[in-house]
């Protein structure tokens, strides 16, 4: 029909060759609009193809059948065909299966012996951050969804003050003008002048059209990118220069056999103001500096930094599921499957983005910010605590985890946590209160290492499940994982946190390990003898059982009564 159309004139020529100049024009700028079709063809380009296959054979068959019992046979196959396809691949989930199964084999898997220390403990859970952001800005700004990052050696939510996604001529007009950036380990976040930083981006998360971050940075990939790649979460932090820049973070898919997504590398954003040339870049070729994963060493301000998409850390830590082999997370076994506990109630979910310091453990892992998760067993009523993962925050390509299960130290885990903080204070009101973020504080206390997890109590809205209290001194609790016990913790003072936790545990530990003394300040004259009665037990335990050891016992065991008796009274 072109063709005929083409032959009938000159006049119909240059129409012709207009409409298809524009065609490509518009194939060319509008690469962000169809790019997800792109994305998608190929996520799902080995199923795509299989259909295909068997559809232009199933036809081809159903021409040159004659018979009409025949042809009713082919299309009931070709039916039960898709319709299998659909079931096992959507209903039960074969090709998620298959696609976590691939993030398993490609991970770098790193089992490690010893937990890591937790330090620079943030106080304020994600969603009291947000809330209270939101709380210091006007009608017709937004604050772009809290990320933890590092900010001049120190850990800090930032957020961008952005224009509001309710009125739409200030998304085509305005810039992003301001960045929040507030300590994380303070109890007290201020979201005044001090923590409000000027900084003018043209390019922005709720932007409208080029100026949009999403589409900005799609149209800054090549052709093969266009079918690989994907823009993630977006972060804001300082480069090496000193300067604010937006960092996105990219997906990478590979594979061809059912892909799966990877990371891949990031795209920085300058700052700066929006004008003519600046219009033509972005249509044209888009914004950003793109910096892959290999490449990301060179640059100090990326490395130890939290710039790895979430839905790629959680993808990762699901896949240990197959550590026990391909079969096991089958519904028929099961024996070491795991799943990422989710946690009620619209809050923050897993990963927990955590510091942690490795100095101390064999590993090759740095000291820095990761993505934590708690797995946990696949059934609903199982919630102890299986494995630890650890995702380093700039994805680096490893992943490290410790197994609790297989020491089988029958740790509670994070799902089971909300229970026992609601069960210790009973006399809260817990409909409109409830205990959020469950990150780990795992620290040297009396002897060894002790892990425990660090809840923040929020209140919720009667009228927005979303949006949580954003009080500047929160009540928290820290739960021993092993022993279930909740110890109350005084917000304004963490170098007293784990004097807390001695003072209400210590005799438990001591009672169950057999621990000595490990504050000074608690020793009485009493306390001191029964520990030097408990070390000479011990010594004559290691000698020989001889007639005079045993009378040296049995003295000393008297001794030792009339202590606990003094006690009592």
């Amino acid at each position: 029909m072109l063709k005929n159309y083409w032959n009938k004139g000159k006049k119909q020529k240059t129409i012709t060759i207009i409409v298809g100049l524009i065609l490509l024009i518009a194939l060319f700028i509008l690469r962000d609009d169809y790019q997800p079709a792109l994305l998608f063809f190929r996520k799902y380009i080995f199923i795509i193809i299989l259909s295909l296959i068997v559809l232009f054979f199933g036809l081809k068959k159903f021409r040159k059948t004659a018979s009409t019992g025949k042809r009713l046979g082919i299309l009931g196959l070709l039916a039960a065909f898709f319709g299998l396809l659909y079931f096992a691949g959507w209903n039960v989930g074969l090709y998620d299966y298959m696609k976590t199964y691939n993030v398993f084999n490609d991970l770098d898997k790193v089992e490690i012996n010893e937990l890591p220390l937790t330090q620079n403990e943030r106080i304020q859970p994600l969603r009291n951050i947000f809330s209270m952001a939101n709380e210091s800005v006007g009608e017709t700004k937004d604050v772009s969804l809290p990320h933890l990052v590092r900010v001049d050696d120190e850990n800090k939510w930032t957020m961008a003050i952005q224009p509001s996604e309710k009125y739409i001529m200030q998304r085509i007009s305005d810039n992003t003008e301001e960045v929040f950036s507030v300590s994380s380990t303070t109890p007290f976040p201020r979201f005044s002048n001090d923590n409000r930083i000027p900084v003018t981006f043209s390019i922005g998360e709720s932007l409208k059209f080029s100026r949009n971050t999403y589409n900005a940075v799609v149209q800054r990939f090549n052709p093969w990118m266009l079918f690989n790649y994907e823009p993630s979460d977006t972060f804001y932090m300082k480069n090496d220069s000193g300067e604010w820049v937006q960092v996105v973070s990219l997906i990478r898919w590979r594979g061809f056999f059912f892909p799966y997504p990877t990371f891949g590398g990031v795209m920085v954003i300058e700052s700066g103001e929006h004008d003519f040339n600046d219009y033509l870049e972005r249509i044209a070729i888009g914004k950003g500096t793109f910096i892959a994963p290999e490449d990301m060493k060179n640059y100090p301000f990326l490395t130890k930094q939290n710039t790895l998409s979430e839905k790629v850390s959680r993808l990762q830590s699901e896949s240990l599921k197959f550590l026990g082999g391909f079969s096991d997370p089958l519904p028929w076994n099961m024996e070491t499957a795991v799943k990422i506990p989710e946690m009620p109630k619209d809050q923050n979910q897993q990963p927990y983005v955590t510091d942690f310091d490795f100095s101390g453990s064999e590993s090759d892992a740095y000291s820095g910010l990761y993505h934590w998760f708690g797995l946990e067993p696949v059934g609903e009523e199982r919630t102890s605590l299986s494995y630890s993962v650890f995702v380093p925050a700039d994805g680096t390509d490893k992943l490290y985890y410790y197994d609790h299960a297989s020491k089988k130290q029958g740790y509670a885990g994070v799902s089971a946590m909300p229970l026992k903080v609601k069960e210790s204070r009973k006399e809260i009101d817990w409909t409109a209160n409830t205990p959020v973020e469950f990150r780990p504080y795992v620290k040297d206390i009396a002897g060894r290492k002790r892990m425990f997890f660090l809840g923040t109590i929020s209140a919720i809205s009667d009228t927005n499940a979303q949006q949580f209290d954003g009080s500047a001194t929160p009540d928290l609790v820290l739960i021993d994982s092993e022993y279930r016990d909740v110890i109350w913790i005084d917000v304004k003072h963490p170098s007293t946190w784990d004097k807390t936790v001695y003072d209400q545990l210590n005799e438990a530990w001591r009672s169950s390990e057999g621990i000595g003394y490990f504050y000074d300040e608690d020793k009485t004259d009493t306390d001191i003898l029964e520990a030097e009665i408990q070390e000479k037990f011990k010594a004559i335990d290691s000698t020989s059982a001889s007639n005079g050891n045993q009378a040296e016992i049995e003295r000393l065991k008297r001794k030792l009564d009339s202590l606990q008796a003094l006690d009592k009274q």
